[in-house]
């Protein structure tokens, strides 16, 4: 105990929020496996809080008296969060008295509880919100063990017993539902800040508990509360707010890639482009021709499960995007992605048709001196000769018709057709938007 108390002190008199969060981590770092079991013998049951308060003081010139009290309550309320912590690890070896995930999460919330209560009533600076980001990821990773262990339990009573009384969905994300809740106070906490001065703002807080809400809400399936998420960051933009590009970078991947996916389940395809590129960006900073395969080479189990779909979608191969999508569909429904996935024979479309269209060429400007343009009037027989071309033999003129019109209803292409001459008319700039074409 006396080590965690002298980094303690250490950050403070650095003001050192990074280094400040590690003293809160449940989990014990490699090169100190027993440090959580040395935090919990460092005091007993009669006389825990006294101790803390002591190491707090005895390590930390110039606290404020009020300051010392809110992180006397934080770190008592972690110190018992690991003592249940322990309790699961010693159960898991068959040694010792047993406890639950589902504890671990309770007492671990009370240390969320002690920690915003730091703020709101003990005068805690915004130099310290790495700690809300550390404490809040391991509630919701407390949360979804409690869930899977409580799952399992009740999975195996049921079929024991009373299966037919008993509504395993009612409680399946019980814990994860109100780690949710947890998180959204942190946030709030955050966003509600009104200190004029931006580096004595909480609001240096909000990407990375935004990322965490993000995060809950996919796994809970509730993607849409996301957008709540959105609209109050873009209204705090109005007031005091600092830039994105001021946030770590990987908070602003995390965040760029979480928007980007909630345009594609929108189906606003040139916006999730925008900013899955933008989060692609930030992480890779040398363009190459692969950058797919770039990105995917060092997973490669995502190399084979989204690889070949890449690929398809870019070559605007519909009967191959079929194939892997029929192949893996058991693997993607599990996932929860596949219908997310599935959207994506709209880009495999899109691709495909403007393959059609680059290959009918340009046509001479009618005003003398000006570059050649690009033909805009494509014969519908020209899209459907490219779709028999990637293996749909089945489809005539009247389907291709009707792909095109759709297309051009969900703004993949930008256009009109001309239907009784049997040609599609396309925009002479920006045909088939976010493309470049």
């Amino acid at each position: 105990m006396d080590k965690l108390f002298r980094e303690f002190g250490q950050a403070h008199r650095r003001y050192n929020g990074k280094e400040l969060s590690t003293t809160l981590s449940p989990v014990a770092p490699a090169d100190d496996p027993y440090r959580l079991r040395n935090i919990w013998n460092g005091a007993g049951h009669h006389d825990a809080k006294a101790v803390i308060k002591r190491k707090i003081q005895n390590n930390s010139d110039g606290l404020a008296h009020n300051e010392v009290m809110g992180w006397t309550e934080v770190y008592y309320a972690y110190w018992k969060a690991l003592g249940q912590i322990l309790l699961v690890q010693d159960a898991s070896n068959n040694n010792g008295p047993v406890s639950t995930w589902t504890r671990v999460y309770e007492a671990w919330k009370d240390v969320l509880n002690a920690v915003h209560r730091g703020y709101t009533n003990h005068g805690f600076e915004a130099w310290t919100v790495p700690c809300l980001y550390v404490v809040g990821n391991h509630l919701r990773i407390f949360a979804r063990r409690a869930d899977v262990e409580r799952t399992s339990a009740n999975n195996y009573v049921g079929e024991a017993s009373f299966q037919d009384d008993f509504d395993a969905d009612s409680e399946k994300n019980q814990q994860l539902e109100d780690c949710a809740r947890q998180l959204n106070r942190l946030f709030q906490l955050c966003l509600s800040d009104r200190t004029q001065d931006l580096a004595k703002s909480r609001k240096w807080g909000i990407y990375g508990l935004a990322n965490l809400l993000f995060k809950t809400y996919f796994k809970l399936n509730s993607a849409t509360l996301s957008r709540n998420i959105l609209r109050a960051i873009a209204a705090a933009y109005k007031g005091d707010m600092p830039a994105l590009d001021k946030f770590p970078k990987s908070q602003r991947v995390t965040f760029k890639y979480y928007e980007g996916v909630m345009y594609f389940l929108e189906e606003n395809y040139e916006e999730a482009e925008k900013h899955l590129t933008e989060a692609y960006g930030l992480c890779y900073t040398h363009a190459t021709r692969n950058k797919d395969e770039q990105l995917l080479a060092p997973f490669p189990n995502l190399q084979k499960l989204f690889g070949p779909l890449s690929a398809c979608i870019k070559k605007g191969d519909l009967a191959a995007f079929g194939k892997v999508l029929q192949e893996n569909e058991e693997v993607y429904i599990k996932l929860r992605i596949y219908l997310t996935i599935e959207r994506g024979r709209d880009m495999c479309l899109r691709n495909l048709l403007r393959k059609v269209f680059i290959a009918g060429g340009f046509e001479e400007s009618t005003e003398p001196g000006k570059a050649p343009l690009r033909k805009t009037r494509v014969p519908i027989t020209h899209f459907t000769a490219g779709l028999w071309a990637m293996g749909q033999e089945d489809i005539d003129l009247d389907e291709a018709e009707c792909l095109v019109a759709n297309m051009i209803y969900k703004s993949f292409m930008k256009g009109y057709i001309h239907h009784e001459r049997g040609v599609v008319v396309l925009s002479k700039a920006g045909a088939f938007p976010g493309t470049g074409v």
